[in-house]
């Protein structure tokens, strides 16, 4: 399969705990390879498998956004890969929204690709992600402080 015209998203979710402060972070690239996105978004309290499909639909938002056709995504969470492409069945019912949003996203795009990557391979949208989640929870903290004096 020719790979002309074909975007790639590189998507990443964290928690700082299981369930704990999470972040979401996504890298998106035209066919050229050039950053065309680069995107960061705090989530709250989430688990690590929520923060995945929240930072896979922070990237497909973004594309959709922008037009984008033909996309290549990858992943690090082994989880969200095998649901999304049908190895792995979604039984957590707080996964299944989230799951559901992604398929719908998905479905708007001309055509796609999911591939599990390894961590290493991940690591600009997990360091988005990171700093996401971190950032949460230096605020929360100073906010508990602020209340105590």
């Amino acid at each position: 399969m020719s790979r002309e015209g074909w975007w790639t998203l590189a998507a990443d979710g964290a928690s700082r705990g299981n369930p704990g402060w999470a972040g979401a972070g996504a890298i998106l690239r035209d066919g050229e390879g050039r950053v065309k996105a680069e995107l960061s978004r705090p989530l709250g309290l989430a688990t690590n498998n929520q923060a995945e499909y929240q930072a896979l639909l922070l990237g497909l938002e973004e594309a959709l956004r922008l037009g984008v056709q033909r996309l290549r995504v990858q992943m690090d969470s082994e989880l969200v890969v095998r649901q999304l492409s049908g190895r792995y069945r979604v039984r957590n019912k707080r996964l299944a929204p989230l799951y559901l949003r992604a398929v719908s996203a998905l479905q708007d795009l001309e055509a796609y690709d999911i591939v599990h990557v390894r961590r290493e391979y991940n690591a600009e949208a997990d360091a988005l992600a990171s700093r996401a989640a971190k950032s949460q929870g230096r605020s929360a903290a100073a906010g508990s402080h602020r209340g105590s004096g």
